[in-house]
């Protein structure tokens, strides 16, 4: 075999495994990432329903909302370990993209209204020690798991993973406004402070949802 065709060979090789590699790397993340949702899902409503806290609850319900999106990118990356074809690929990219998108108009609807309620109601919930817990655990591993997606987003070139990883980092944003919602309330009565802080993150979170539906790709 010529020199040329064994260097083509073994760097088409080379690219294989790494792909393959980053592959596995994304569906662990992902596959934590659903795990670890279902269980902040459980504890944020249970919680939340015993604090009587909108703020514990509405954040249950953005973890069922995280939950869908994984899943839907689950779904997408093994598909992807049996599908060969990029064109193919690419398509189920941009399907799972916009259903990110739609997750993340969800997510702004719930920020809004919960927001919002929770400012018109003048809600002040009671101490809730696991929701605290819950959100400092929020905090230390979603920024860590959402660096880890973008760096196997943009290995695999995926605007679909990409778009993933920003919704686990704006639910750390939310775990942060949750925490410190429910550790200055618990201080100073400060009960408007968690809302003030969700809805400053409007902006971002729509924008997401605006590009995620209409399948503009940042990836690359």
């Amino acid at each position: 075999m010529p020199r040329q065709m064994e260097q083509d060979v073994f760097s088409s090789s080379s690219l294989e495994s790494s792909h393959r590699r980053w592959l596995g790397i994304a569906t662990a993340l992902v596959v934590g990432t659903l795990s670890y949702n279902v269980v902040e899902a459980g504890l944020a409503l249970w919680s939340g329903l015993r604090a009587d806290s909108i703020a514990l609850v509405g954040f249950g319900f953005d973890s069922v909302i995280e939950t869908i999106a994984a899943g839907a990118l689950l779904w997408r990356l093994r598909r992807g370990r049996r599908e060969a074809n990029q064109g193919r690929l690419a398509e189920l990219d941009a399907r799972v993209y916009r259903v990110v998108g739609g997750t993340f108009a969800l997510l702004s609807l719930y920020v809004a209204f919960q927001a919002s309620w929770s400012l018109w109601m003048q809600t002040r919930p009671s101490e809730s020690v696991v929701g605290i817990g819950l959100a400092i655990a929020s905090v230390i591993v979603m920024p860590v798991v959402s660096f880890g997606k973008v760096r196997a987003a943009r290995r695999l070139g995926s605007s679909a993973l990409l778009a993933e990883a920003k919704e686990t980092l704006a639910c750390s944003y939310l775990s942060l406004a949750l925490l410190l919602g429910l550790l200055l309330n618990s201080a100073f009565g400060w009960w408007w402070a968690d809302p003030i802080a969700a809805l400053l993150m409007l902006p971002w979170i729509v924008r997401e949802s605006i590009e995620g539906l209409r399948g503009n790709d940042e990836s690359e």
